[in-house]
């Protein structure tokens, strides 16, 4: 079951490279084009620079050197400074995902919580201020949130610093932003699991045996509840690692979403490859670590898998 789960992971990142690969080639815009001033440089520069980055050959032969350089560690030369791609991913990989853990931290925290308290007390006032928070969550874009989240405590409370990367204050803001919307969805899927369960036969039966109240809700119910808020949890970190691009943008932070907003625009192919390749791999294993879970929060998946 594991090596099957761990092969499909890497039939996902193998996917995800040539789907990449794909699309920057098929936009408009010539990378070359972009590190030279056009109005200087001659044909034979031009193509000079062509063959030197490898832009000369066929598509299936560049994609071939990227995937086979790979292999061995080799992530190949930025087009836009001529600097090795690796390097300068490790160096901006570990302020993308301690904001990724942050941010997941506060969606499930928040999610969990105004999940189980929206399914117990359902219809009052818990209830219809949580699903007004998910509402909000799921529908409100990051760029926005962010937008919003800087105008009230930064720039009018000046409670919090609007920008930056340095210090655990400016972390708080880009998190809840980005954390906002996994958390809508996890208080929607919590609630409607947790209302599922609680009307289940079991949660009858250990009611009438004398339990208290919290027992049968937070040891039993909500157990059960989580598998598939789990699922959503997991998909949601793929979601939250996507988001930096836009979150380290609008709050200037140095990070691995930066780097890729930065190389989309001139079209630096390498850097945008081995991104997305470092991206896929955090996926993937975070997925894979999700799918392991369930065995260890239901018994029952591990007797059945």
């Amino acid at each position: 079951m594991i090596i099957s789960r761990i092969a499909t992971s890497l039939i996902a990142v193998f996917g995800s490279l040539v789907l990449v690969f794909v699309i920057m080639n098929l936009l408009p815009g010539d990378p070359v084009m972009s590190m030279i001033d056009p109005n200087t440089a001659t044909p034979e520069m031009i193509e000079a620079l062509r063959v030197q980055l490898g832009l000369d050959q066929p598509l299936y032969m560049q994609f071939w050197n990227y995937i086979s350089g790979m292999i061995v560690g080799d992530f190949g030369t930025s087009f836009a400074n001529s600097e090795p791609v690796l390097p300068k991913l490790i160096a901006h990989l570990p302020a993308t995902l301690f904001l990724t853990l942050m941010s997941a931290v506060f969606s499930v925290v928040i999610g969990v919580t105004l999940g189980v308290l929206s399914a117990i007390y359902q219809n009052r006032w818990i209830d219809i201020l949580a699903r007004l928070i998910a509402l909000f969550g799921i529908s409100m874009p990051t760029f926005w949130s962010g937008i919003l989240l800087i105008m009230i405590f930064s720039l009018r409370l000046g409670w919090l610093p609007a920008m930056g990367s340095e210090g655990f204050l400016t972390l708080i803001l880009p998190s809840i932003s980005l954390g906002f919307i996994g958390a809508g969805l996890i208080i929607r899927m919590v609630r409607s699991s947790m209302v599922e369960v609680i009307n289940e036969q079991f949660i009858v039966t250990l009611r009438a045996k004398g339990l208290s109240e919290r027992i049968v809700m937070y040891r039993h119910a909500l157990r059960n509840a989580l598998i598939p808020a789990i699922t959503i949890i997991g998909i949601n970190i793929g979601e939250l690692m996507a988001g930096t691009v836009v979150i380290e943008t609008v709050f200037s932070r140095q990070g691995l979403g930066r780097v890729i907003a930065d190389a989309i625009l001139a079209k630096d192919l390498p850097v945008i490859q081995g991104a997305v390749f470092i991206s896929a791999i955090v996926y993937v294993t975070v997925n894979l670590l999700v799918d392991l879970s369930y065995s260890v929060i239901d018994p029952r998946v591990r007797r059945s898998s």
